[in-house]
């Protein structure tokens, strides 16, 4: 899989873009989801909200832990992915297709610049560990 349409966050989210469409699909990297381990639940974030980018937009449980997804982008939820109520294990499975969080529509398009390219995350990554 390639992963050059995707932008990353430090706090490992990431965003998928499509063509010129402000609306971004934002999901958790793969190294995020092996370090929760089999995911149980997930809490999704509401349609029509506004959200920070920064802050907490969902919360993921496992049977390890619980964490806040962190939004990468400033917009509003206009979609999320209902098949994660009943199947939340399959952001363990297919973390950057199936296993999408939300569609955000990103207030300003311009903020993915201030995010990583795989490339970078992936550097990012060496630093953390």
């Amino acid at each position: 899989m390639t992963l050059e349409n995707y932008k990353f966050h430090k706090e490992h989210t990431w965003v998928k873009l499509s063509g010129r469409s402000k609306k971004v699909k934002v999901g958790i990297t793969d190294y995020a989801q092996e370090s929760l381990g089999d995911i149980i639940y997930i809490e999704l974030p509401e349609v029509d909200t506004h959200i920070e980018a920064g802050t907490e937009m969902a919360e993921i449980e496992s049977t390890k832990t619980s964490s806040p997804v962190i939004a990468p982008v400033n917009g509003t939820v206009v979609e999320v992915n209902e098949e994660l109520i009943d199947h939340p294990e399959i952001i363990n499975e297919d973390p950057y297709g199936k296993g999408w969080i939300a569609v955000i529509e990103m207030d300003n398009p311009q903020e993915l610049e201030e995010l990583m390219d795989y490339e970078e995350y992936e550097s990012y990554l060496e630093e953390e560990r």
